[in-house]
């Protein structure tokens, strides 16, 4: 476990039907008041907030139903803001590190604040073996932005620079793309072995044919 001093207090937390990954990208229409107060705090004082796949409660505060978040998220920095109309802030985050919830309240407003560790990086690749199925999967992985921007270089969900000799990089960028069902999309950005997850979205890929 990390020492004490690295553990995050007050770190704004916004629960979604999603799941962000280190060196992902998350596009918000942000409209709750929370939120916009949120968006606009970690603007000023270019501080990260969390993102959490949602356990239960809905993404939009509703009276009665509180939003629980899964214990691992990502942490996100906002790299794009614009204003679509009054009251709405269209924004684009990057993940960059996992945390554990350690603790989290609600405040007034409605807004989750969480204590948070930070998680370590991915653990490196072990083996031979494992290093033949990175290879088979970033071959998969160069297609896929291939062919997203032969069609629509604009919709490209990921940003560059493009680590395509990075396990880590390849097999969380596979894992957002894939059709993957939610719980099991967090199981993978839970992971901290890179050799472990490119040995699901490796046989995953196998399974459906697309290796």
């Amino acid at each position: 476990m990390s020492s004490t001093s690295t553990v995050l207090a007050d770190v704004p937390l916004f629960p979604l039907h999603t799941v962000l990954f280190p060196d992902g990208i998350l596009p918000l229409k942000i409209f709750e008041a929370r939120y916009l107060d949120m968006a606009r705090d970690c603007l000023r004082e270019k501080t990260p907030f969390g993102v959490c796949l949602l356990k239960s409660g809905a993404e939009v505060a509703r009276e009665n139903e509180p939003s629980v978040p899964e214990s691992i998220g990502c942490l996100a920095e906002i790299d794009q803001c614009d204003v679509e109309t009054f009251g709405m802030l269209l924004i684009r985050a990057r993940g960059t590190r996992r945390f554990r919830l350690l603790s989290h309240r609600v405040e007034s407003s409605g807004l989750l604040v969480g204590m948070a560790e930070p998680l370590g990086e991915d653990r490196p690749l072990e083996d031979n073996q494992q290093l033949a199925k990175f290879g088979a999967c970033a071959e998969v992985l160069e297609r896929i932005i291939a062919t997203i921007r032969e069609r629509d270089p604009e919709s490209l969900p990921f940003a560059e620079p493009f680590r395509l000799e990075d396990p880590s990089w390849v097999s969380n960028r596979l894992a957002e793309v894939l059709p993957i069902a939610l719980r099991a999309r967090q199981k993978l950005m839970e992971m901290q072995d890179a050799g472990a997850r490119i040995e699901v979205v490796h046989r995953y890929m196998q399974q459906h044919q697309l290796l």
